[in-house]
């Protein structure tokens, strides 16, 4: 179950010695927030299986582009940034859920976009509309760059 899966109501919260409780979403997201902020300086011993080749490439990373003090660390970073991540995603998961008026439509998103990446398209939204409607007919997973595309793809048939 991913955080976007309307079933995900509740929680297990891990506790001390692998008990959990469980919670509802809000109140997950509020104690990862917790967990993420907290400034402790405790460290624990954990067990990780990774395949050999990632082992590998982390402990290249570390030793010849100084990609951190070590793999361990490496390792921590990036289960940091995941853990983030996954906050911020909640949140808005959340958000949308309580008020789902104000998810964006894909034509809004494949606008800000192509504001974010300077596309010309971005003076376009009437065109971009269009194309968010001609694109979710034919691909219903369809994404934004998707649109971009399409909405390209029609400026250079009219020319």
């Amino acid at each position: 179950m991913t955080p976007h899966d309307d079933e995900w109501t509740t929680n297990a919260v891990p506790l001390r010695r692998g008990t959990v409780l469980v919670v509802d979403d809000l109140a997950a997201l509020d104690e990862l927030n917790r967990l993420l902020d907290a400034e402790d300086t405790e460290t624990v011993n954990t067990s990780m299986r990774l395949s050999v080749s990632l082992r590998d490439a982390a402990a290249l990373a570390v030793e010849h582009f100084s990609a951190a003090p070590s793999a361990t660390s490496m390792a921590a970073a990036a289960l940091r940034r995941s853990l983030e991540t996954l906050a911020m995603e909640m949140a808005l998961h959340l958000h949308y859920r309580e008020h789902p008026e104000a998810r964006p439509s894909l034509a809004e998103i494949a606008h800000a976009l192509a504001v974010q990446d300077g596309s010309a398209l971005a003076e376009r939204p009437d065109l971009l509309a269009a194309a968010a409607s001609a694109v979710v007919k034919r691909r219903p997973t369809a994404d934004a760059d998707d649109v971009l595309l399409w909405a390209e793809a029609q400026l250079a048939v009219s020319v």
